[in-house]
């Protein structure tokens, strides 16, 4: 909204990350990007404006990709995705198991699949390892309900 209000008849132009955005306009003059004060740094840019966020709480997640999931510390965090078959109560039926074996989910989000309308993906973060004897018992019992469950991974909390 922020770019609506105060950048009228520019042209946006997508590109895959800040940082691209800012190595792309830095030393432009008819340029602007939006990026870190990292990145402004980086490539010598000057600051237009701060904050200009659409939502206060406004955060990006950032994943490490690899071929084995890290140990146990006991301090851990579990990312899931899953799909249901929509019927009644099947939300209730996903959840259900991490109450019954004590799992504090720390987060729950639900995306639409793009491609079948009203199919929906879940992602969920838990607290504990999936070789936590209960988390692994809980996602048994998950993914009896699923048509898709997938462990992202289990890492140390942040």
């Amino acid at each position: 909204m922020w770019l609506e209000s105060n950048l009228h008849g520019a042209e946006f132009i997508e590109v895959s990350s800040t940082s691209k955005a800012a190595e792309i306009v830095a030393g432009k003059k008819d340029a602007a990007c939006i990026a870190s004060v990292l990145a402004a740094k980086e490539y010598n840019l000057k600051i237009l404006a701060g904050n200009i966020e659409d939502a206060a709480h406004n955060v990006t997640r950032f994943l490490v990709i690899g071929k084995e999931m890290p140990k146990p510390t006991g301090h851990d965090k579990t990312s899931i995705v899953f799909s249901v078959k929509d019927r009644v109560g099947v939300l209730y039926d996903m959840l259900a198991p991490f109450k019954q074996y004590k799992i504090n989910l720390l987060k729950i989000e639900s995306r639409p699949s793009k491609k079948k309308a009203w199919k929906y993906y879940f992602f969920i973060d838990l607290e504990g390892h999936y070789h936590d004897e209960k988390v692994k018992k809980a996602l048994e019992h998950v993914e009896k309900h699923c048509r898709f469950l997938k462990i992202l991974g289990s890492y140390p909390k942040g």
